[in-house]
């Protein structure tokens, strides 16, 4: 009798020590789970260097990538495409690259300074005029007209670019007021009065509201602005850029940007 209580006791014994061990192998584990998190989660300033289009969307979305990452901000600089490129070919401190076209990303990549970049928005051009339309402007071949004012951005500058691939499709010879460092200069322009009319991205009409009006381009004469976006090589934040484009290319990012008017990259 006295060897089976013996035994039984034994046994108690055993089982709290495997139970013991049990519960600190798995307040181990736990632990370990929490620190592997905490080490994942993105932190510190994020810079993104971005065309001056992207300003409303990007702001929006920079918002949200702060919200659902508590660690980290997002500081943009917002600029002509090809100055941005410039900038960064001259060592300006950027972790993520967004151009208004592959022209401005091919010459940091070319560069060895990025590689692997993707389209994830696309845009169209149209024509701003002021609110009202007072000029009338109904065509591209109404921005010929010596009576209006046309601003657009100047020929290194993407939106200047298309702007002139717009009226050579057109078949039209437009002789600008001022040409611009970036689109949202020629924004500028128009809802001040400083110009009758300009050639913007469609998000900019957008964007402007009842500041001013838009014209549509027919589709034979318009160009379709494509976004690419890379994280610098050199990039001090190499995981906040991850992180940003990751967003950007994700759900929600997507979601802002065909809120501005932005179309998606495969359509």
């Amino acid at each position: 009798m006295r060897s089976n209580r013996a035994r039984m006791g034994v046994a108690v014994i055993c089982l709290a020590m495997v139970a013991m061990l049990a519960a600190a192998c798995g307040t181990s584990s736990s632990s370990t789970a929490r620190t592997t998190s905490a080490s994942q989660k993105v932190s510190g300033t994020v810079v993104v260097f971005a065309a001056a289009s992207l300003k409303d969307a990007f702001d929006q979305i920079g918002k949200q990538f702060e919200q659902a990452n508590p660690g980290a901000s997002v500081k943009f600089n917002y600029a002509g495409s090809s100055s941005l490129a410039t900038q960064i070919k001259q060592a300006a401190p950027a972790d993520v690259f967004a151009s208004a076209d592959t022209t401005s990303m091919d010459t940091v990549t070319n560069d060895n300074l990025a590689s692997g970049a993707k389209v994830f928005a696309r845009n169209n051009l149209e024509i701003m005029v002021a609110a009202g339309n007072p000029k009338h402007i109904k065509s591209v071949a109404g921005l010929a007209n010596s009576d209006v004012k046309v601003a657009v951005c100047a020929s290194d500058v993407p939106c200047g670019k298309y702007a002139q691939e717009v009226f050579s499709k057109a078949g039209v010879t437009v002789h600008p007021v001022s040409e611009e460092t970036s689109v949202s200069s020629v924004v500028t322009k128009v809802t001040l009065g400083e110009a009758d009319a300009g050639v913007v991205y469609t998000t900019d009409v957008k964007a402007a509201g009842d500041k001013a009006a838009g014209v549509a381009i027919p589709a034979n004469q318009n160009v379709t602005a494509q976004y690419p976006i890379v994280t610098l090589k050199d990039a001090p934040n190499k995981d906040g850029a991850t992180a940003f484009m990751n967003y950007v290319f994700g759900s929600a990012g997507q979601k802002v940007l065909e809120s501005f008017g932005f179309l998606p990259a495969g359509k």
